[in-house]
């Protein structure tokens, strides 16, 4: 499953975790986006936008690891752009890769140095959460950070895992190094930064995985599952929108034709 906890800050208390009927239908609502996403392939890749080759790093979320994220990179690598995995393992939060993420970072810095361009960061849910601390770390090496259902902000416990990554993670969401990295995540990244996030979420509190409004950053709201979050059609769209813009010609998600009907909202409203 793939998941995160929250950053804490300015938290909101009153948000609380998804209803118990989204949580218990997360599954199926997720092999439906699979199948769905089965029907709509050729069309979906005939009307996204196609890739100029640069590198896309894509982290996976909570206790998976980078097959969690295979559908999304073959879509990625089919529109042309050199999508690449984390190799890490299973993701089990920030005292995996390091006290400061040295070991996402130098990932980062080989595929930047390899390549010679600036990495465009893919991160879902915890992958996002991790995604956003990392692009602190090294700017200059990343081009944008795109997240799906990541809950970067708000109340550590408004999800239906937080007692499941502690267990799994040895990490205490009340330690004060946990809630100062994720404090830090909480802050917009020093590149432009978009949320993608589904109200329908079973497992985080959507209102946690929103930017605030701020210069270079966006929102695009898209129904479906947290745990289908990497198969969703309208997300992998809404990902090949975002990685398609030039890197000095970022502009929000222009929610117009087509769109206006696939996507309930978009911004900061």
């Amino acid at each position: 499953m793939a998941t995160a906890i929250h950053a804490v800050g300015s938290a909101d208390h009153s948000t609380r975790a998804p209803s118990a009927l989204l949580a218990l239908t997360e599954l199926p609502r997720a092999l439906a986006e699979l199948g769905s996403l089965a029907a709509a392939a050729g069309p979906l890749l005939a009307a996204a936008p196609r890739g100029d080759g640069h590198p896309v790093l894509v982290l996976p979320g909570f206790m998976t690891s980078d097959a969690s994220t295979a559908v999304l990179r073959r879509f990625l690598t089919r529109l042309g752009y050199d999508a690449c995995t984390w190799d890490l393992g299973r993701n089990l939060g920030p005292r995996a890769i390091g006290r400061e993420g040295e070991k996402l970072v130098a990932k980062l810095r080989e595929i930047h140095e390899r390549t010679g361009q600036t990495v465009s960061l893919v991160g879902w849910s915890l992958g996002g959460v991790m995604a956003r601390l990392v692009a602190r770390r090294a700017p200059d090496a990343v081009r944008q950070v795109i997240t799906l259902g990541s809950p970067f902000a708000g109340s550590p416990r408004a999800t239906n895992v937080w007692r499941l990554y502690e267990a799994m993670t040895g990490q205490k969401i009340d330690d004060p190094h946990t809630r100062g990295q994720l404090a830090e995540s909480m802050t917009p990244p020093p590149v432009p930064s978009t949320a993608i996030y589904s109200r329908e979420d079973g497992v985080v509190a959507w209102q946690n995985c929103r930017e605030p409004e701020a210069v270079g950053t966006d929102n695009i709201e898209v129904h479906g599952s947290h745990c289908g979050l990497g198969v969703n059609p309208s997300v992998l769209y809404a990902v090949a929108d975002r990685l398609a813009q030039a890197e000095d010609g970022w502009a929000p998600f222009k929610r117009t034709g087509f769109k206006a009907w696939v996507y309930p909202r978009a911004g900061h409203a």
